[in-house]
C-alpha cells in the first residue's frame, strides 16, 4: 500500500474535484436491467470515500440490458487499487454482469497495442505523430506491412528512431503470413488496421480473440470494398466520410464504432474527394482508439456498439 501511494503521489497531482493525489477512475457496466444498479454503484463508490464526476447510462427500450459508464476520484492510499477491483467484482457478481472493468489511467499500464498497414501511410504516419506527441493513451509494440520501406523513409526513420520494430512480412494469395502475425501480436491489448489491405480470416480472428479496430475510406454499408472513393465520385454522392468498426469475418461488416463526413460537391474532383477522405480516415482513427482507451466503447445486440 505504502509503494502504492507513492506511485499515485509522483504520477498525478491534483483532479479537478479531488483532494491532493486523487486519481481518475474509470467503469463500465453491462448486464441485466435491474432496479438498483445505480445506488449500488454510487454506494461503492461513496463507501471509499469516491466522488462521482459522470455517469452515463443506457437501457434500450423494450429490452432488459443495462448499460452505464462512470468516471469518479478517489485516493488510491485509502482505497487501494486491487481493493478497487474487488469491490467492483461483488457488484459484479450480484448483478450478473456481463462485462465490469476498471480503468485507472494514471496507475494501470498503457493499452499495448500494434499496428498493421500497407502501402498507404496517411492513417499511420498519423497514428505515429500522435503517440509521439503523447495524445493516444497506447504504447505502440510494432508496425507489421505487407509492403517493404526502405530504410531512408521518414516512417522507417521514425520507427528507429523510437525504437519500434517494423515487419515486413509479404503476403500472396496461397500464404497469409497470419502465423507469424498472430506470434508478434499474442502480447497485446487490441489491434490496429491503419489501411491494412488484407483481409484476416475466420481463424486469425478466433486465435487473436481479442478486439481489432480498422478504417475504412467511406460511409458504411455504402461503397464496401475496393476503392470506395471512385464508387461515391461515380455516384454523385454529396456527402463522403470514413467508418471505423471492428473486424469481423465478412469483409467492411463489423460493428460500427464511429463515422464522420464531410460536404462535397460538383466542383470536387476525385483527388479532392481522396484527400478529404484522408483526412477524416485519420481523425476518425484516432478517435476511435482514444474512446476505446477511455472504456467508451460497449458491444450492443449482434452488429451494434455503445459509445459513451
Amino acid at each position: 500500500m505504502v509503494v502504492l501511494h507513492r506511485i499515485a503521489k509522483r504520477a498525478v497531482s491534483m483532479i479537478p474535484g479531488g483532494n491532493a493525489g486523487s486519481v481518475l477512475g474509470i467503469h463500465v457496466f453491462h448486464c441485466p436491467d435491474a432496479v438498483g444498479i445505480v445506488a449500488k454503484l454510487s454506494e461503492c463508490i461513496a463507501s471509499r470515500s469516491g466522488n462521482i464526476h459522470s455517469v452515463d447510462v443506457f437501457v434500450p427500450e423494450k429490452k432488459q440490458v443495462f448499460y452505464s459508464r462512470s468516471e469518479f476520484v478517489f485516493d488510491p492510499a485509502r482505497w487501494p487499487r486491487d481493493v478497487v477491483d474487488n469491490d467492483f467484482n461483488k457488484i459484479s457478481k450480484l448483478f450478473s454482469a456481463e462485462k465490469s472493468v476498471v480503468r485507472v489511467p494514471d496507475l494501470d499500464p498503457k493499452f499495448k497495442i500494434a499496428v498493421l498497414a500497407s502501402k498507404q501511410e496517411h492513417c499511420l504516419v498519423d497514428l505515429l505523430y500522435r503517440w509521439q506527441e503523447g495524445r493516444l493513451p497506447v504504447d505502440i509494440s510494432c508496425v507489421i506491412s505487407n509492403h517493404q520501406r526502405a530504410p531512408n523513409t521518414h516512417v522507417a526513420l521514425f520507427l528507429e528512431r523510437h525504437g519500434i520494430p517494423y515487419h515486413h512480412l509479404p503476403t500472396s494469395a496461397g500464404n497469409t503470413r497470419e502465423a507469424e502475425i498472430l506470434e508478434l501480436v499474442e502480447d497485446t491489448d487490441f489491434l490496429v488496421l491503419a489501411r491494412y489491405m488484407q483481409v484476416l480470416s475466420r481463424r486469425f480472428l478466433e486465435s487473436y480473440g481479442k478486439d481489432i479496430i480498422n478504417i475504412h475510406h467511406g460511409l458504411l454499408p455504402s461503397f464496401k470494398g475496393g476503392n470506395p472513393s471512385k464508387q461515391a465520385f461515380d455516384a454523385g454522392v454529396k456527402l463522403i466520410g470514413a467508418t471505423s468498426h471492428f473486424v469481423t469475418e465478412e469483409l467492411d461488416a463489423g460493428p460500427i464504432i464511429e463515422q464522420m463526413v464531410e460536404r462535397v460537391s460538383h466542383r470536387d474532383t476525385l483527388k479532392s474527394f481522396v484527400q478529404k477522405s484522408e483526412n477524416l480516415e485519420k481523425q476518425c482513427l484516432t478517435q476511435v482508439i482514444k474512446s476505446y482507451c477511455e472504456l467508451r466503447v460497449l458491444p450492443y445486440q449482434v452488429n451494434k456498439t455503445v459509445v459513451f
